[in-house]
């Protein structure tokens, strides 16, 4: 599945697993599949911070318990599915803001369900770090997006890049001192023109820590299905001033990228790097270039089911809301159905798929 940091990001930070279609001709496409094996829950709506590429920072502020997703929800989902094996907390919001999320981490671990998310870490002390490896947690992402503190604060606005590092290195140290192989961690820099020849360092940065994995990831959507003038039109301005994919400062881009490869290789860190040139699923497969729709949801805090986690904003698709109906029936209901159908025509795709990173190969 893809990650979103939690943003113009991502709200996928996703996990690394990237939902690319497979190429099956498009008449053998399944419209009515199986259910999933993953979700992604979007455990709260809250955020502690106003990053410059989030949705969160254009919305008004959401309350910590207002925006949590209930437990009562949580396990009505769970339940709902039992074909799950993995499991992704988090969306626009900080996971650790919601006051359910270790009982849902022991929930899912309860039903054998791999589980993780992603965090911006300023509230990861060391006592919710051995929280969590005690609940179980299999993994969990942390958002870098500098190599130091001017330029990790001016996009994380409301941060500490000095309380982050300490926080990750406390992570670090708790998995040792516990001597445990999980939770995996991994660290997810949004790559943009205003930070991305700090890869290098950063790479240098996290070999000292301890982190097994650097995962570089674009902006997630250019918004360009959304009104130029209407609600979307500050964090689609950012995108287009931000995004790599525009081609501005290509070749500063390609320069940081070899770069911080030729550190990673040196330092055993794991590295994943983006394509600076997209590449629309239509002009390469016949089949719709993303399998989310069949592989996966996402729901909002509020049980609003989405195809993913790329979409951000509960108005710009809702394919049913958890409450009025189960999730299997909104799984197999007309409107997934629907959705479904035009990805898998490849030519004629969902608006909202359009300028999606991962449809068009840079996410």
């Amino acid at each position: 599945m893809a990650w979103c940091a939690t943003a113009a990001v991502p709200v996928c930070q996703l996990t690394g697993f990237v939902h690319f279609w497979c190429g099956y001709p498009a008449g053998m496409v399944e419209l009515r599949p199986p259910l999933p094996d993953s979700l992604q829950l979007e455990v709260t709506s809250a955020c502690n911070l106003r990053c410059a590429m989030c949705l969160v920072r254009y919305r008004p502020p959401v309350n910590k318990l207002a925006g949590a997703m209930t437990e009562t929800l949580f396990r009505q989902i769970v339940d709902e599915v039992p074909t799950l094996r993995r499991l992704t907390l988090q969306g626009l919001g900080e996971p650790l803001l919601s006051p359910y999320l270790l009982a849902m981490v022991r929930y899912a671990k309860a039903r054998r369900v791999t589980v993780g998310f992603n965090s911006n870490a300023t509230l990861l002390s060391r006592d919710r770090a051995e929280e969590l490896l005690d609940a179980g947690l299999d993994w969990l992402h942390v958002s870098l997006d500098g190599a130091d503190a001017g330029t990790y604060e001016a996009i994380r606005d409301g941060a500490s890049f000095d309380t982050v590092m300490a926080n990750l290195a406390g992570l670090v140290a708790a998995k040792r001192a516990a001597g445990r192989d999980n939770p995996w961690i991994r660290v997810v820099f949004v790559a943009m023109r205003r930070n991305v020849a700090q890869l290098p360092a950063l790479v240098r940065l996290l070999a000292g820590v301890g982190v097994d994995q650097l995962w570089v990831q674009n902006l997630s959507h250019t918004f360009s299905d959304a009104d130029p003038a209407g609600q979307y039109h500050q964090i689609r301005q950012y995108a287009e001033d931000q995004a790599l994919w525009t081609g501005e400062d290509r070749a500063a881009a390609e320069e940081a990228f070899a770069a911080a490869r030729a550190e990673a290789s040196g330092r055993g860190i794991q590295l994943r790097l983006p394509r600076l040139v997209a590449v629309p699923a239509a002009a390469v497969h016949d089949g719709p270039g993303c399998t989310w729709p069949w592989d996966s949801a996402y729901v909002t805090s509020q049980g609003v089911v989405q195809p993913c986690c790329m979409v951000m904003g509960d108005d710009r698709v809702n394919l049913g809301r958890l409450g009025e109906q189960s999730f299997p029936e909104i799984w197999h209901g007309p409107a997934y159905t629907r959705f479904r159908q035009r990805l898998a025509g490849g030519g004629d795709p969902p608006e909202v798929c359009r300028g999606c990173a991962l449809y068009q190969r840079t996410f």
